[in-house]
């Protein structure tokens, strides 16, 4: 018999244990999470609640994503393996064993992408009576009609291209439609090859529509490759055709550039040359390809059968986004909506005198992108602005800022343009984009090599009653119309004094050299972002069950923020993240992260707003950012947290927030195990969709 007092006093403390917040079982994999938001998307197209044709689009913007991922995040694996660099993140995958992983989960979402295609899209878009006319259905007519159509538009245009030792396998294009042709027969010099590839014209269009006159009704589409499928032979006189199979190459489209650069934006140009003939990365081919002609391919592009898709359909669905052009048929696709111009606004002639009443908070696309525009050309034209002053990642072609700090510098501004030149595929365009500002006499910098400038900042000085008075824009998104009418983002007009001052010197030490200068408002990287984070999450652990975190973002991978928010998590904190696509963390494991909830948004525009609140024993405070919480964000690019002090705006934020956190229907819950679960109304509630409800709450202000 022992008594209480026999009992070891160590035996009397034990504890279990609380798990390592560095284990790497509690974080991730970020590909694998990249996968599983593209694979969110992919589900859209099985969402009923959507538009017919938005579908469509929905399962084409997954291959769009998916090539992207090959592109970059595959080809980036691929290169570690090449040249002995590999890397092992917190989740502790190899490289090979992710690449691995990969292919597996990649070849099952894709084939279950051809499914969702050729068993629902296509036979709903059918009942609708919008038919993608396959070869084996062409009427005389329409078969008469296409033979005009390669006549006349394909054949001056196409290159056939026989193997032979004298022609060697072409250098094909990234991601370019290609046939590879069985022939048999000699040719007109004796030559006896066996093989042809045949390039698509890249400047035709991929999908045709078929003229009224010749169809029964509806709408009538023929894929450009069924156009050369059905007449090779032309291309190929006297030989006979034993097959003819399309594929497809993606290949590294990742830009390596020294950070010692004397010239960026001559490397840029020429490593532009290079992108559309990187290395292979994927290969698609039609499933009836002989594996004998897949396995050549293969050997052609340095690839193994782990990098081979086969795939029932067209190999490049993105193509298939033009049905919404192509198809006039409004009752299929989401109905147009006019963003408001808040009435702060609307009744000030003058946007400057409505910003000096109250800073002015925008959600884009419910609340128009005007007003950010407006803002630019009215400096432009106003004798009492001085300066302007913006960064610019993506803005497109057709550009009304663009135009308006033109217009500006031409009127004798000081206009200055910092100009991220390698924004991930608009490389191109920004420095064409440079030319045509400099040839208008705006100064352009070109940022700081080796930090992408992401921070998204418009300045303008503007003198007022003896004195100069800054104005700023600051902002979660891009400056692309485009963009603002299909991504969510907040736009923030202000004359604060202390963010005009922090701005301005933001601006001065992106075009000119010196030491970080002192910042009273913003956070920014890659100087104090990342670590005001980590102070902001770890100051709510501090009030325990009293404290509060909501973070919208749209990736969640630097390990630094994962673990203050497991440490915020284990102090019994409520965190509520909201996270479009990658999520490293890992919520519900007890002891560590019991305190989480991680969803995901995926509906009819994409998320990209990013906001942290913080509860702070009832005095909360909202920022506004550019920064995802990612490493290459948090200290590897120049980025802006902003505070939204008004306490009305403020408010509406939160308010926001809730919105997204009540969402019971395009919301997907992340799992402990790492799988989603898209939630849905229980019997008898109310369906709630965030963008619903927000399009309806603001559109009819």
């Amino acid at each position: 018999m022992t008594t209480e007092t026999d009992v070891p006093k160590t035996q009397e403390l034990e504890t279990d244990p609380l798990p390592d917040p560095n284990a790497s079982e509690y974080y991730f994999n970020r590909e694998l999470s990249h996968l599983q938001f593209n694979y969110r998307v992919l589900q859209q197209a099985m969402d009923e609640t959507h538009p017919l044709i938005n579908r469509l689009i929905f399962c084409c913007i997954f291959s769009s994503n998916m090539d992207e991922f090959f592109e970059i995040r595959v080809a980036g694996l691929r290169q570690q393996m090449k040249y002995g660099r590999e890397s092992v993140g917190p989740d502790g995958v190899l490289p090979e064993q992710l690449l691995n992983e990969i292919s597996r989960v990649a070849h099952d979402y894709i084939h279950e992408q051809y499914d969702i295609l050729n068993n629902v899209l296509i036979p709903a878009m059918e009942k609708e009576n919008v038919h993608f006319v396959r070869r084996r259905d062409w009427t005389p007519e329409q078969a008469e009609w296409v033979r005009r159509y390669f006549e006349d538009e394909i054949l001056p245009v196409v290159n056939p291209i026989g193997l032979d030792p004298s022609h060697p396998f072409p250098r094909l294009v990234n991601k370019s439609l290609n046939f590879i042709v069985e022939l048999d027969g000699k040719d007109a010099f004796g030559r006896e090859t066996g093989m042809a590839i045949v390039p698509a014209p890249r400047s035709l269009p991929r999908l045709v529509r078929l003229p009224d006159d010749i169809c029964n009704g509806g709408d009538n589409l023929v894929f450009l490759s069924s156009m050369i499928h059905a007449h090779t032979d032309e291309l190929f006189p006297g030989m006979e055709i034993k097959g003819c199979y399309q594929f497809r190459l993606t290949r590294n489209a990742d830009l390596e550039l020294e950070d010692d650069l004397e010239d960026l934006a001559s490397a840029l140009r020429g490593e532009l040359l290079s992108r559309r003939f990187g290395d292979g990365v994927r290969l698609e081919v039609a499933d009836n390809c002989p594996p004998e002609l897949a396995h050549f391919l293969l050997r052609e592009f340095n690839l193994t059968e782990r990098e081979l898709y086969r795939v029932h359909g067209p190999v490049n669905l993105t193509r298939l986004m033009a049905v919404g052009s192509l198809v006039d048929r409004p009752d299929l696709s989401y109905a147009g909506f006019s963003p408001v111009v808040p009435r702060q606004i609307r009744n000030k002639e003058i946007i400057f005198d409505a910003i000096r009443q109250q800073p002015i908070l925008l959600l884009h696309p419910f609340e128009s992108f005007t007003p950010v525009v407006d803002f630019l050309r009215q400096a432009a034209k106003d004798p009492q602005v001085l300066a302007i002053r913006q960064t610019l990642y993506r803005t497109g072609a057709d550009s009304e800022i663009v135009e308006a700090l033109m217009d500006a510098a031409r009127r004798g501004k000081e206009v200055t343009a910092v100009i991220e030149l390698r924004a991930r595929f608009d490389e191109a365009e920004n420095l064409e984009l440079a030319s045509r500002l400099q040839e208008s006499g705006v100064i352009v910098v070109y940022g700081v090599v080796g930090y992408k400038t992401h921070a998204k900042m418009i300045l303008i000085v503007r003198r007022e009653e003896g004195r100069l008075k800054r104005y700023v824009h600051l902002g979660t998104g891009n400056y692309h119309a485009g963009n603002a009418r299909l991504y969510t983002d907040y736009s923030l007009l202000s004359c604060d004094d202390a963010l005009g001052d922090d701005v301005n010197k933001l601006f001065q030490q992106l075009t000119g050299m010196g030491k970080a200068l002192k910042i009273k408002k913003l956070f920014h990287a890659p100087f104090t972002l990342h670590r005001k984070l980590i102070e902001l999450v770890d100051r709510e652990a501090k009030l325990g069950e009293h404290g509060h975190i909501i973070m919208k973002i749209n990736a969640l991978t630097d390990p630094e923020l994962i673990r203050a928010l497991y440490r915020a998590s284990q102090a019994g904190v409520r965190v509520e993240l909201v996270i479009r696509g990658i999520c490293c963390l890992r919520p519900g494991v007890p002891g560590l992260s019991e305190n989480i909830h991680v969803r995901s948004i995926i509906g009819r525009f994409l998320e990209h707003t990013r906001l942290y609140y913080f509860g702070n024993g009832g005095k909360s405070e909202v920022y506004g950012s550019s920064a995802d919480g990612m490493v290459r964000n948090l200290l590897n690019r120049v980025e802006v947290a902003f505070p939204v002090d008004d306490r009305e705006l403020a408010e509406r934020l939160r308010g926001d927030l809730e919105t997204y956190l009540a969402d019971n229907c395009q919301s997907w819950v992340l799992q402990s195990d790492g799988s989603y679960i898209q939630n849905s109304p229980e019997e008898g509630e109310e369906r709630l969709a965030a963008q619903s409800l927000l399009l309806e709450r603001l559109t009819t202000k």
